[in-house]
């Protein structure tokens, strides 16, 4: 239940940015974007399933749910995306409103302080909205707990006056979809967890995809980029298809500067190298990582602290932002004592690895 209090206007649709990492430069990553870069990023979203890429198995099974739910004239069930950031759970939410042939209201868990600004939300709803919540693991607990009757009989519970003269009473609010996308669905609670009907995980793109959304972006943009550039763009790209967007206009302006405009293989590589961007996606703080581990401390294993002041980073933001990918991709490894570099990452840079 909630009580009635003064409630703000809290639609969002303004992806997060993170700060810049390092005074070296953006960190394509995680950098910074401009009103410009916002706005270009939204023009290259896919608005249809159609128009997707990737993510094959999640989009044919939204198209029978949708269709099912349209044909017997009902909302979507609720729906929770999880996965890193930056695979387009945002995008998908779109998509699926766009499909539904329904209004998206979007905001963010951290956006939502208080019971009555949800409540203002929820009120507002058009019968067959979609609400997409980013970040929903962050919601408040209160917050969250009147999401629990709106979700399941689509109705708020509202305490009016105080004390001995407090009444309760139940408000109908119209059927929607929830859409909620989180980066870490470990930290959703039980109880909301086991509201949502449906529920996908995003999982990094294929580089063939990944080329498939480079070329599609460049045609957006007006680039000329042949394949062989779209593939050394998508190879570079983590796996994520934001990235693989930002490379592309990066690409594109060093092409432009330093060439006639259009996009070959090897203005391609001599941009991304410009850009410290080497071939498996790596930029200069990922080597500067490596380059402790390896260099620094000769592979043995390091405090995620010490590590963090060595390579001038806060320790979460080491954690959160660089360890995923260098974990992915086999080049360090957490053990009891730390972080440690292993040999692929000795190989990658070049280093003699120590004897045992």
């Amino acid at each position: 239940m909630w009580e009635a209090d003064d409630s703000r206007d809290l639609w969002d649709d303004t992806p997060q940015a993170h700060a810049p990492r390092a005074p070296r430069g953006d960190r394509f990553v995680t950098g910074n974007l401009t009103t410009d870069d916002l706005d270009v990023e939204r023009s290259l979203r896919p608005q249809k399933l159609d128009d997707y890429c990737g993510q094959d198995h999640i989009k044919q099974s939204l198209r029978i749910l949708i269709e099912a739910a349209q044909s017997r004239g009902e909302c979507l069930d609720h729906v929770i995306f999880s996965g890193p950031p930056g695979l387009g759970k945002t995008t998908l939410a779109t998509v699926v409103a766009n499909e539904l042939g329904a209004q998206i209201k979007t905001t963010s868990g951290p956006a939502i302080e208080r019971t009555g600004d949800l409540a203002a939300i929820l009120t507002n709803l058009q019968p067959g909205d979609v609400l997409f919540i980013d970040e929903i693991h962050r919601l408040n607990r209160s917050v969250e707990e009147i999401l629990y009757p709106a979700m399941e009989d689509f109705a708020l519970d509202i305490v009016i006056g105080k004390g001995p003269a407090a009444r309760s009473i139940r408000l109908e609010i119209p059927h929607f979809t929830l859409i909620g996308a989180t980066t870490r669905s470990g930290m959703l609670t039980g109880p909301l967890r086991d509201r949502f009907g449906i529920s996908f995980r995003l999982d990094y793109y294929a580089i063939k995809d990944l080329a498939q959304i480079v070329l599609r972006s460049a045609s957006i943009l007006g680039v000329s980029v042949d394949e062989d550039s779209a593939q050394e763009i998508a190879s570079r790209s983590r796996g994520t298809p934001r990235l693989a967007n930002r490379l592309l206009k990066r690409v594109r302006d060093y092409a432009q500067v330093r060439g006639t405009g259009a996009v070959d293989i090897a203005i391609a590589r001599e941009a991304l190298e410009f850009f410290e961007i080497d071939e498996l996606g790596l930029d200069w703080m990922d080597i500067r990582i490596l380059e402790r581990l390896a260099k620094t401390y000769h592979g043995r294993p390091v405090g995620l602290t010490t590590l963090a002041s060595a390579v001038g980073e806060d320790p979460s933001t080491l954690e959160d932002v660089y360890e995923p990918y260098l974990l992915q991709r086999g080049l360090i490894v957490r053990t009891p004592q730390g972080r440690q570099a292993t040999l692929a990452a000795f190989e990658h840079l070049g280093v003699e690895p120590p004897r045992a």
